[in-house]
């Protein structure tokens, strides 16, 4: 919960004199109302005192509360008191559109003072000939440190990394450490371990601030650190350097070049986010959403993003239909059939979909190790049959009562016991099958998964029938 300063209070109107934030977390109306007001007047005092001392998430999101020409105004009206770590905080999308109404000389000026992941993660956006132009108006070193992070691949730990890091040599004393943390005003904003490094640069241990300040002055630091475990490449992937620490429990991570020089530092604030967005990504994937697509998307983009997934649905569809044509003759004879037929397919795909889910996600967070997919498949094949001969003995009851036919109920509960066995496998075996060809099972796994299911269940209910009540 964020509060205006005390000492702003006796200016400050009174709609704002309460929290930023309702009971369920959203910015308040309020706030939002005041601040397209004293946009409109132009008024630069009350934004300072609405808006100046905010924190970056809450910022971000009156940001985004604003109607898309109210964005720039803030910001030029605002001026050197606008929080450019908010654009951060931000859909991709506001974010692009807000950049392009800002000049890059604006653009220089807001992130020369953010943290070093924080200004790639704007100037990422940007057109290579306005990127180059911000970074032209930057200081040399934090250009030549910027420019370092923005030659790393997207989505790696060089482009996530803060550059800004304290590193000593390992002879130092716990004393020299410490005047040197007091003396120096050109530090971290935040920190939570001293890294030790050779004189070529190269990482050797780490020292943490708790450690080092329960130590006596004389100790060395290479006596108190620990060595560099984990450590990760600049060119890593930052979801398997999330991984590492999920596994480990880090704080921190020294980040190395090539070299093994160390060339910054990865701390858990980031990962969050990385975290965050992998598994926001997944749950996209898995519905058939592209992951890209924000909430601040037009219409026209959002209908073209999910019209692919659509047509292939479609298509798997059609290939099930066919499957009920071929037993037209046998739903002619018995209408019955028809009214069944859809929940031996619902039950197999709800069943197939719950197993897909569990699957995508062990794969995803590498919960099935070397060895253990034979067992994963062998446990959601019984699974299977197990809620297979649970729902045929329920939906065979139901059948029977419903149509005065014990044989149905029966039928029924076979073509119940074999889909849903036929769900437990395809939902487990298609992700698996998918992640080893190199395809996304998040992704790709849901038609197919359907597919099998649909199938499945038309032709083992409208098969056995057929073959039970002579109806071929």
């Amino acid at each position: 919960m964020v509060e205006a300063p005390p000492s702003n209070r006796a200016t400050m109107p009174a709609e704002v004199e309460m929290s930023i934030r309702d009971d369920q977390g959203n910015i308040r109306a309020e706030i939002i109302l005041a601040i397209q007001t004293a946009i409109r007047a132009e008024d630069r005092d009350t934004l300072s005192r609405l808006a100046g001392d905010l924190h970056e998430a809450d910022l971000g999101d009156i940001i985004e509360a604003l109607d898309a020409d109210e964005r720039p105004r803030l910001v030029a009206i605002m001026g050197a008191e606008f929080d450019f770590t908010a654009l951060t905080e931000v859909e991709d999308s506001v974010r692009e559109d807000l950049l392009e109404e800002i000049s890059n000389e604006e653009i220089a000026k807001g992130v020369r003072d953010l943290d070093s992941d924080d200004a790639v993660y704007i100037l990422e956006d940007l057109e290579p000939e306005d990127k180059q132009e911000v970074l032209a108006n930057l200081p040399g070193p934090e250009r030549v440190a910027l420019e370092r992070s923005l030659d790393y691949p997207e989505d790696s730990a060089g482009r996530l990394m803060q550059t800004d890091f304290i590193a000593a040599p390992p002879f130092w004393t716990v004393g020299q450490m410490i005047d040197h943390l007091r003396d120096s005003a050109d530090l971290p904003d935040e920190f939570y371990e001293i890294f030790t490094v050779d004189p070529a640069g190269q990482i050797v241990g780490h020292v943490s601030l708790n450690r080092l300040l329960r130590t006596q002055r004389r100790e060395k630091l290479q006596a108190i650190m620990d060595e560099a475990e984990h450590v990760a490449l600049a060119t890593d992937d930052q979801h398997e350097v999330a991984e590492l620490f999920k596994r480990y429990n880090l704080v921190s991570i020294p980040v190395v070049d090539s070299g093994q020089r160390l060339v910054g530092v990865l701390t858990f604030d980031d990962i969050v986010d990385v975290i965050d967005e992998e598994a926001d990504a997944e749950i996209r994937a898995l519905g058939g959403v592209n992951p890209d697509e924000e909430l601040s998307d037009s219409v026209f983009e959002t209908a073209k993003a999910r019209f692919s997934w659509l047509f292939i649905n479609l298509l798997t569809a059609i290939l099930a239909s066919g499957v009920i044509d071929l037993f037209k003759g046998s739903l002619e004879k018995m209408v019955a059939l028809a009214v069944l037929m859809p929940i031996v397919a619902s039950q197999g795909g709800n069943a197939g979909t719950q197993t897909m889910t569990i699957a995508v996600r062990a794969l995803a967070t590498r919960a099935i190790g070397s060895g253990g997919a034979p067992r994963f498949v062998v446990r959601e094949i019984l699974v299977g049959l197990m809620n297979g001969i649970a729902f045929a003995v329920v939906m065979g009851c139901i059948a029977a009562f419903w149509f005065a036919n014990a044989q149905l109920g029966f039928v029924m509960g076979i073509a119940i016991i074999v889909n849903l066995v036929a769900a437990g496998f395809a939902g487990v075996l298609i992700p698996l099958t998918l992640e080893r060809f190199g395809v996304d099972p998040a992704v790709a796994s849901g038609p197919f998964v359907t597919t099998v299911t649909d199938i499945v269940g038309f032709f083992a209910f409208l098969g056995v029938a057929t073959l039970w009540f002579g109806l071929g």
